[in-house]
């Protein structure tokens, strides 16, 4: 038998930040994995970053308040300036509470409050 030997081709891609970011953004919206582009195939480079820092504040003002203290679980994903509020929490208080805070966060158009009492606990 006789081994025949195959060339090896290389391929560099050159990209721009932005092109890297908005590829990331396409990437993650099929993972599922960064907030805010999940939910749009269509993410700009500024659409994305802009839902990125929302969902950020969002997170950072709901974890200041101790009324959503654990055992609360609440997801927060932002798609072209809306809040969507998903998980459990103990109280319909805080449910109310927690769409309050979200809608506080700056560039928040709306709050999709999909929150949901945990009967269990």
């Amino acid at each position: 038998m006789k081994c025949i030997e195959r060339p090896r081709v290389r391929f560099r891609m050159w990209a721009s930040p932005g092109a890297v970011l908005v590829g990331l953004c396409l990437a993650a919206s099929l993972t599922g994995t960064l907030s805010g582009c999940a939910a749009s195939p269509q993410c700009g480079l500024r659409a994305c970053t802009a839902d990125t820092d929302i969902t950020s504040r969002v997170r950072a003002l709901l974890a200041q308040s101790p009324a959503l203290d654990a055992p609360n679980s609440i997801s927060v994903q932002t798609d072209h300036g809306v809040v969507y509020l998903r998980g459990l929490v103990s109280t319909p208080f805080q449910i109310a509470e927690a769409g309050s805070i979200a809608a506080q966060a700056p560039g928040v158009s709306r709050v999709q409050n999909l929150l949901s009492i945990d009967n269990s606990r």
